[in-house]
């Protein structure tokens, strides 16, 4: 039986939850700013309605953009994944020091990987070890809500 003391905001693991997760969405929601404002500042732009004179021409391979896109694309692929997991976690009554410490993990991994990536291109291992400190983390919450689970 759920207990609804879990989804609640006396519960600090659930209220670390939505914290995290409003802080990742307002990131996705950043680097889909910034993608825009760099095919304006490289005047790189992919649809004909969206060129400022009629010079410019379509184009699909600026790699500052392509860069940029690419990590709100991985946003994308690894932050959703983490917003399902993470509530189902939270409904598996975990240690509130583990679940909070995991959700932070995420949440500061996911700005790392964005800004080594993207904004301030750091060469490797930087976005590697961000990525997978993030994956890691998710997948051993994931990993625990299956040994929770009753099949």
């Amino acid at each position: 039986m759920l207990n609804p003391e879990l989804i609640s905001l006396e519960n600090q693991v659930f209220r670390c939850y939505l914290g995290w997760s409003a802080i990742l969405i307002l990131k996705i929601f950043a680097a889909g700013i910034y993608t825009g404002l760099m095919r304006f500042f490289t005047a790189t732009f992919a649809n004909p309605e969206d060129l400022m004179s009629p010079k410019l021409k379509v184009k699909f391979d600026d790699p500052n953009v392509e860069r940029v896109r690419r990590a709100h694309r991985n946003d994308l692929e690894n932050i959703l994944p983490f917003f399902a997991i993470g509530l189902l976690y939270v409904l598996t009554d975990p240690a509130a020091f583990l679940a909070i410490n995991l959700f932070r993990a995420v949440g500061i991994a996911r700005i790392v990987h964005t800004l080594v990536y993207a904004v301030v291109v750091v060469p490797q291992p930087s976005r590697a070890l961000a990525f997978f400190v993030a994956l890691g983390a998710t997948v051993y919450m994931a990993l625990q809500v299956i040994a929770s689970a009753a099949f």
